[in-house]
């Protein structure tokens, strides 16, 4: 069973003194340097020069600086830049401002995993990562919630690593829903393995594939991109809420029948084979080399594929079924507005 901490769990004085810097002001930027600051913590925000974010997170209230700056005032650095830029920035902006003592944070294993950034024997080595999305943990933490929460430690040079990881992630609302104590290799290797295969990669397949299908069979589109994506929330709800049986015991008898017997048939042997294969290339680091290469060479096959996902027929039906039903995002502040991207 995994190690969970709660708010009673965390000794508050271990990052009560430390001067933190957030780098980058993205999805996970803004919500980690606005609870932070809200937390009581000296927190300030290291961009790169001439960022789009710079007056977002000024105008939040937060300290701006350049990346440099800010990590050279800091004793707690903060990686939440692109894993893509991570490298590079560590070894221009990061590294020539750390001193034994200090701490260098992650939210995603990523570049220690794969070994692009290799931090001195003197500094921690931690990474908290919460299990949503940035305007989730923001959101959460302001009405008194949290998002749940993964700490890691790769190195502990001071002795206190796993407190300090701790207290920073009670400091953004993690320890008021639960932390849970994992490794980098582990939080790495399954987060690029349900991004791929399940949540985004896994999902967007099957949700356009079942629409081709349908449309292709000379049903409406309108129709189709209700029953394959629209009607997706519902299911995905229940089984947030219930888990899988419990979405079973809300749905129809009708509908469970074909989940159980039509399922295994959609993903089969060959589907969990081509699984294993994705995990296989995430744990050799064959993956990592894959992107880390394409974003060196400026990103045409990402932007391609982005592009033609773009211009899927279920893009331009959902958008118009989208501006009817206003309901679905009335109140509800745009992801594309609560942060400046990705830094």
């Amino acid at each position: 069973m995994a190690n969970i901490y709660y708010e009673k769990d965390v000794d508050k004085s271990l990052l009560a003194g430390r001067k933190v810097a957030v780098l980058g002001y993205g999805s996970q930027g803004h919500a980690h340097a606005l609870n932070l600051k809200e937390s009581g913590i000296d927190v300030r925000v290291g961009l790169r020069e001439g960022s789009s974010s710079a007056q977002k997170a000024s105008d939040a209230g937060l300290s701006v600086m350049g990346l440099s700056e800010a990590c050279a005032e800091a004793d707690l650095i903060m990686m939440l830049i692109p894993d893509t830029e991570i490298a590079d920035n560590y070894t221009e902006h990061v590294e020539p401002n750390l001193n034994d003592g200090d701490a260098l944070f992650f939210a995603h294993g990523f570049n220690i995993r794969f070994d692009l950034v290799k931090p001195p024997t003197g500094v921690d080595v931690c990474m908290v990562a919460p299990k949503g999305p940035g305007h989730l943990v923001r959101r959460t933490y302001v009405s008194g919630g949290g998002v749940p929460s993964l700490i890691a430690v790769e190195q502990d040079a001071t002795g206190s690593a796993k407190g300090l990881a701790l207290a920073y992630a009670d400091a953004i609302g993690g320890a008021r829903a639960g932390v849970i104590e994992t490794s980098f290799t582990e939080e790495t290797e399954t987060d690029l393995f349900g991004e791929q295969a399940v949540l985004c990669g896994g999902a967007s397949a099957l949700v356009q594939a079942g629409f081709e299908t349908l449309v292709e069979a000379g049903y409406q589109p309108e129709v189709a991109y209700f029953e394959c994506l629209h009607e997706l929330k519902l299911i995905v709800d229940l089984m947030y809420e219930e888990g899988i049986s419990g979405m079973r015991y809300s749905v129809s008898d009708t509908a469970e029948y074909g989940d159980l017997t039509r399922g295994p048939r959609i993903v089969n042997a060959a589907t969990k084979a081509e699984m294993k294969s994705i995990l296989d290339e995430i744990q050799s680091g064959k993956f990592a080399e894959e992107w880390v290469a394409e974003s060196k060479s400026g990103r045409d096959n990402f932007h391609k594929l982005e592009s033609e996902g773009h211009e899927h027929p279920i893009e331009r039906v959902g958008k118009g079924l989208r501006e009817m039903m206003p309901f679905i995002s009335d109140g509800a502040e745009s992801v594309r507005e609560t942060s400046g991207g990705q830094g």
